[in-house]
Formats: structure tokens, C-alpha cells, sequence
């Protein structure tokens, strides 16, 4: 006698095979759109009057220079859209108080570096090797 699992895993096998035994020998309206879609693709580039080779060729650019857009839109445009919205937010509100207070620290330790430097050992740093007076 088989044991539970093993006999749920024979009954999902034999409702997926049907399903896929179903989808096959009657498209849904799913598939039926993307054949379309495949279709209008192909008819729209002309992909139809190429050799499999030409077709093999055109498509890996196409994915590749796709791939390269999304990937590069996913990394910036979110960096690219908060800056844009801290241009926004700084015409509509004006000047904030705390960007002066750390603007204003920032030049006061820019300013402090510059007349006192500090004795630093050549080998720290930002990377730049410096030579003693």
C-alpha cells in the first residue's frame, strides 16, 4: 500500500499533465494573446524575411540593449527622482535652516584642514601620498 505523500504527488502529477494536456490542445485566451503578441512582433521588424541565424542575432540585441536600458533605469532613475524631488521641494519651501547649519560646518572644517593640517602617517588618507615639509 503507498503512503499518503507519494499518492498526493501521483494525483498533482496526473492534474498537471492534464492541465498541460488541456492548455495544449485548446489555447486559452492567455496563449491566444501571446501569439498575437509573437506575431506582431515578428511582422512588425520583419523578423518573418530573416534566416533563423539573422533572427537568432537581431533578437540577442535586442534583449541585450533592453536589459542594459531596464537595468540602467532600476540603478539611477531612483537616484535621478529623489534629487529631482529635493529640486522641487527646495523651490517650493525655500531655503531649509539645517542645510545652512551643515553647509556652514562643512566649510568651517574645510576651513580648519586648510590652516592646521594635521600630521597624518603618509600611508592613511584619502590614498594620496603627501611630502614633509
Amino acid at each position: 500500500m503507498r503512503d499518503t505523500p507519494s499518492t498526493a504527488t501521483l494525483i498533482l502529477l496526473a492534474a498537471a499533465t492534464a492541465l498541460l494536456l488541456a492548455a495544449m490542445l485548446y489555447p486559452s485566451t492567455l496563449l491566444r494573446w501571446l501569439q498575437r503578441k509573437r506575431y506582431q512582433y515578428e511582422v512588425t521588424f520583419s523578423l518573418y524575411m530573416l534566416t533563423p541565424t539573422e533572427k537568432f542575432i537581431f533578437n540577442s540585441f535586442l534583449f541585450l540593449f533592453l536589459s542594459m536600458i531596464i537595468i540602467a533605469a532600476s540603478l539611477y532613475l531612483p537616484e535621478h527622482v529623489a534629487g529631482i524631488a529635493n529640486r522641487a521641494f527646495y523651490y517650493w519651501a525655500g531655503d531649509d535652516a539645517n542645510d545652512v547649519t551643515a553647509s556652514g560646518k562643512a566649510l568651517r572644517a574645510a576651513a580648519t584642514s586648510v590652516v592646521a593640517p594635521a600630521r597624518q602617517d603618509p600611508l592613511r588618507g584619502p590614498g594620496r601620498g603627501f611630502m614633509e615639509p
